[in-house]
């Protein structure tokens, strides 16, 4: 059975930093990623990474301040989020696929459950 779990999210003051994990189970996914969903906003792309760790690729809204990293021994993805701004606030998704793919779009193979990330200002 597949699973994607998250973990790390939290409340941090604006400019602070958390760092999100991913373990995932049941499989080895060719391209993991991660999106975001603030309250009263539409679920947004936020990065991606390919199986090596490679290969990333950043939304512009998080780029030089978030990366994207995995631990393949482990099955395990993270975000670390640095700088962080209260826009930054949002409920944060794993995704996994098992083929390669560059969607920003919502149809990944698998989703994890979120992680709530609340920035203060």
């Amino acid at each position: 059975q597949v699973q994607l779990v998250e973990s790390g999210g939290g409340l941090v003051q604006a400019g602070g930093s958390l760092r999100l994990s991913c373990a995932a189970s049941g499989r080895t996914f060719s391209t993991m990623g991660w999106f975001r969903q603030a309250p009263g906003k539409e679920r947004e792309f936020v990065a991606r990474i390919n199986w090596s760790g490679a290969s990333t690729y950043y939304a512009d809204s998080v780029k030089g301040r978030f990366t994207i990293s995995r631990d393949l021994a482990k099955n395990t993805m993270y975000l670390q989020m640095n700088s962080l701004k209260p826009e930054d606030t949002a409920v944060y998704y794993c995704v996994a696929n098992l083929q390669v793919t560059t969607a920003k779009s919502w149809d990944w193979d698998y989703r994890g459950q979120g992680s709530q990330v609340t920035v203060s200002s």
